[in-house]
């Protein structure tokens, strides 16, 4: 069976990382945003707060 909560887990957490590690800059700022909306939306789909759009 497929453990999707671990690769939940396994994805946000090195996305969340990567994140911190990315210097805040001008060049970063529009994918830091992409990547910050998409952990915060993918917590909210897993912990069943909101639906998926």
């Amino acid at each position: 069976m497929i453990d999707y909560k671990t690769m939940y887990q396994i994805l946000c957490t090195a996305a969340s990382k990567a994140l911190d590690l990315l210097p805040e800059n001008d060049g970063n700022r529009l994918g830091r945003a992409v990547l910050q909306e998409a952990l915060l939306e993918a917590e909210e789909v897993y912990t069943g707060g909101e639906e998926q759009s």
